[in-house]
């Protein structure tokens, strides 16, 4: 279904809404919607740093809630900041870190040292 949706030509694919200023990329990545993220990575007009209101992203969001496979996707692209910060200075590794996402944590770790060499 959702495939169907993003197809269509009428469809803006980064669209924040109106309350929170999320996209429907945030929503996927918090809900660990993978099928959905690689869909929408499909699509030029897609941020995958955007940020909400409060200053998160969709790493953020999937980090916090340790949805593993997600954090691995949005990590694998160049365009995405693994240090990004909310506007309470929440980045993801220390929210994977409050919520006990070991895994998570591993991930943003070895990203980070990349980035450092």
């Amino acid at each position: 279904m959702v495939e169907l949706v993003l197809r269509r030509e009428d469809v803006n694919h980064d669209i924040p809404d109106t309350e929170y200023g999320r996209t429907p990329l945030a929503w996927a990545a918090e809900h660990g919607c993978e099928g959905v993220v690689r869909l929408l990575f499909e699509w030029e007009d897609v941020n995958p740093d955007s940020s909400s209101k409060s200053g998160r992203t969709p790493l953020v969001w999937a980090a916090e809630n340790g949805c593993g496979r997600v954090v691995e996707l949005l990590l694998e692209r160049e365009d995405v900041n693994p240090n990004s910060s909310s506007e309470s200075g929440e980045t993801p590794l220390t929210l994977a870190a409050k919520s006990g996402h070991d895994r998570v944590v591993e991930l943003l770790q070895a990203r980070n040292s990349r980035c450092i060499q």
